[in-house]
């Protein structure tokens, strides 16, 4: 294996020799994340893992930090086959297939159990199922955090009235929703654009997980940081459908059993993380205040009612993708 530094936005492709005489599927996988984000060296495992799998036949190449194409772009440059094979959070998907963005319903699934589940559940099927309608093929589910933290500057963000006039970065239009209940102003973005947002006072505070607050050096911007279960989040791969089905057997299964280990590696970094992430925090001076659980059941009672109602009560995806996950 050999890897490619590409200067201008410090990422690497991977890549990995070909088997003597064949020429190796080139395969462009393109994320948002910084390079030491714990999910962005999954990212990389995970690739490794592909070609070792694939015995030379897939060539992956891994571009992250938006170097390849940007975190808005990468469902359609992938749909569209401009690229491979690309990743997104959950909430990226928007308006687009939102019953993707379930688990970002303010605490209902911070239990690591759901998540060990997840890669073979009836759930992940079935958004499996709507994402290939909507032109990608998913081959790997990367749990990313159920460690969230509020950040703003000044005092922590703690009590409903907190966050009345703050200009918050937003997430999806339900969890908006319950960020407005508290009197919040959100504005839906990228991870890569809220430090720059967040320097510049565009806006005042931000909800991300607690490893992304330290990766993403947002203590440099932001003083006071509030850790708050108060949603789940992950990391997903797919593939242009096209580019898949001509892929060999041998690929394929590749693609299922490295995306069934990386599942695993994901939990255990994301866990690991989660539980570093706050000591990280405060030994950069920041102020670190870690919610009750009475703190968390007054922000519950105000930001879940508004989420469900955005979310859409009746919308029968919705309510099937939630009986699935009943069962988990």
């Amino acid at each position: 294996m050999k890897t490619l530094i590409t200067a201008a936005f410090g990422v690497s492709a991977l890549t990995i020799s070909a088997t003597a005489g064949l020429a190796a599927t080139e395969m462009r996988c393109s994320h948002q994340l910084p390079p030491a984000h714990h999910i962005a060296k999954v990212v990389d495992r995970w690739a490794e893992e592909v070609e070792t799998l694939s015995e030379g036949e897939i060539d992956v190449q891994v571009f992250g930090a938006d170097s390849l194409v940007g975190a808005r772009d990468n469902i359609v440059a992938t749909a569209k086959g401009d690229i491979e094979c690309a990743f997104s959070l959950n909430f990226q998907w928007g308006k687009t297939l939102p019953i993707m963005n379930v688990t970002v319903a303010p605490f209902a699934f911070g239990d690591i159990e759901i998540w060990k589940q997840w890669p073979t559940s009836e759930a992940a099927a079935f958004l499996e199922e709507k994402l290939l309608q909507k032109g990608v093929k998913n081959v790997v589910w990367m749990f990313q955090t159920n460690t969230s933290v509020f950040t703003t500057n000044g005092e922590p963000l703690v009590s409903p009235a907190d966050f009345e006039g703050l200009k918050m970065r937003g997430l999806t239009p339900p969890f908006d929703a319950s960020l407005a209940a508290l009197g919040a102003t959100p504005t839906a973005m990228p991870g890569s654009e809220v430090y720059q947002a967040l320097a510049t006072g565009v806006i005042d505070g931000a909800i991300t997980d607690v490893a992304a607050a330290v990766s993403r050096k947002y203590y440099e911007v932001q003083d006071a940081f509030t850790v708050v279960p108060v949603l789940s989040a992950y990391l997903h791969g797919y593939l242009n459908p096209g580019f898949y089905d001509g892929l060999s057997d041998k690929s394929k299964e590749a693609l299922r059993v490295a995306g069934l280990k990386a599942s695993e590696w994901a939990i255990e970094a994301s866990t690991a993380a989660g539980a570093e992430g706050p000591e990280e925090l405060l030994a950069k001076g920041v102020k670190v205040h870690v919610a009750t659980p009475e703190e968390n059941a007054a922000l519950q009672a105000v930001m879940r009612p508004a989420f469900d109602k955005s979310f859409g009560e009746g919308d029968a995806d919705s309510q099937t993708l939630l009986d699935l996950l009943g069962k988990m």
